[in-house]
This record gives C-alpha cells, structure tokens and sequence, in this order.
C-alpha cells in the first residue's frame, strides 16, 4: 500500500514532556539554572513534588518558584509532594496553580500521563486508585506513562524501596504501561524494566527518578541490581520524547555540568 507524507508525518509525530522535581529555594539559584534549560525547550512540563521550599505555602511558590520555573506556568502539569503538604491540604500549591485537581490525567497525542498524588490515600481501596483503574480500563492506550512525588524503589532506601507506592507500581504495572517518573529523592536514578514485583523483566514498567530540579542532592546508600544510572551531583532536567509506539529519555544538564543519559524503548 503507498503511504502518502501526510500519513507519514502523522505516524512520526512525536511530542516532549520534560521537567524535575524538588526545585526552588530562595536560598540558592540552581532553579534558575533547571529553569533556563525550560526557556530553549517547547513541550509539555511536569514537576514532581516539593516544588517550593520549605512549606510549600503560596508566598514560597509566589517568592521563589514564580520567578524561576513560574515562567512556564501555563504550560505546567504539576503534583504536589510532601513539602506542599507541610502547609494544611497543600493550599498553597492549590491556590498557585488554580485548582488543579488533586490527581488527573490528560492526553499528550496517543500518550495517557497520569499525574499522581503520592501524598494522600494510594491503598487499593482508595478513591485514588479506584479512579485510575476505571480511568485505564475506559481509556485504552498503546503507551501509558504517569508520574508522582514519591518513588517506589531508590537507591537511597536502605530496603531499596518504599512500600507505600506498591498498588500504584502494580496497577499500572498490569495495565502495561511503560514508565514511572518520581522525585522525591534529590538525585537522578533510571532502573531497568521491571515486573510488577520490582524484578528486571523485558518488556516491563520502568521508573526513572529525577528529583534534580535545584534544591540540593541527595547519595546512595545501597545499590539496586535493577539500577542502570545513577548520579547524586548534577541538577538538570529530564526529557522525554513520546512517540507513538515509543519513548525516548534525556537527562540534559545545567551549563558547566557533564553527566548525561539517554535512550529509547518501546511501548509494548
């Protein structure tokens, strides 16, 4: 069968979604660095959690986050972290992006992103995880991403992960889905593609942890078998270019910084 360009183009479209979590501090000026690497790059922008220092209130986000990664506000799909909530219900975070909803999701072409809320009920019989079992099984996709605060596994755990996350892991998990993107954690970490139990397994869920956004880092203390990259010195942004039967990821870094990542894989 010919295939015309205009069918091409529409096989190859492609779009980005890029961003970091743990990011502004009136204290130092790494946002402002993170922040500029958003000002040369169109996309979708997502930011993981604890957005603001210290408490998370609307004078933290209007004081120092406005001013920094602010800028690309109204391209901006947030969740909250632990730090907005240090503020009571996070009304902060609410009040500077306008009432987002506590959890959501959207379409990015033939992507399904579900921006997750780590810090509010993800047991299996929350209303949370109610509502993104309906929301997969009613919106059928060939590639599935979701991104929230919180990591499941991490390298800084001392037991590599945190059980809290394991029904959010597991659901998306049996809904194939393709990556987990977290912050939380002050430094960058891509593990393998895992089962629903955290083991390496092709094709699988992957997690990639970018909590790299400016505020300061975070080491390791043990070393998952399921770790392929980690880096505890380099504050930067995480790319990701969504295509319609892949992904591609890149870790770009602030100016004077060296270490990079990058690569692809397909939805399955």
């Amino acid at each position: 069968m010919l295939i015309t360009s205009s069918q091409r183009s529409t096989a190859e479209r492609s779009v980005v979604l890029l961003g970091a979590g743990d990011i502004s501090s009136c204290d130092n000026d790494n946002d402002e660095a993170t922040a500029k690497l958003l000002d040369d790059i169109p996309g979708t922008v997502f930011v993981l959690g604890d957005n603001v220092y210290v408490d998370g209130t609307y004078r933290d986000f209007i004081r120092c986050y406005d001013p920094t990664w602010g800028r690309h506000k109204d391209r901006t799909r947030p969740v909250p972290g632990n730090h907005e909530y240090f503020t009571d219900e996070a009304a902060g975070y609410f009040e500077y992006f306008s009432n987002i909803p506590s959890y959501y999701a959207y379409d990015l072409e033939n992507w399904r992103i579900y921006a997750l809320n780590s810090e509010i009920d993800v047991s299996p019989t929350g209303e949370q995880i109610q509502w993104l079992k309906q929301d997969l099984a009613a919106n059928p996709r060939h590639c599935v991403l979701a991104y929230w605060h919180q990591p499941l596994w991490s390298s800084r755990y001392e037991d590599g992960s945190d059980a809290v996350y394991e029904t959010l892991w597991k659901t998306l998990h049996d809904a194939g889905a393709e990556l987990v993107v977290n912050g939380h954690i002050h430094n960058y970490e891509r593990f393998m593609e895992m089962n629903a139990e955290g083991m390496a397994a092709s094709p699988g869920l992957r997690e990639i942890v970018v909590g790299t956004g400016g505020v300061n880092h975070d080491g390791y203390v043990t070393t998952l078998p399921t770790s392929e990259v980690r880096n505890a010195e380099t504050y930067g942004v995480l790319i990701l270019t969504l295509k319609p039967n892949s992904y591609s990821w890149r870790f770009v870094p602030v100016a004077g910084a060296a270490f990079a990542d990058s690569g692809t894989t397909n939805c399955h």
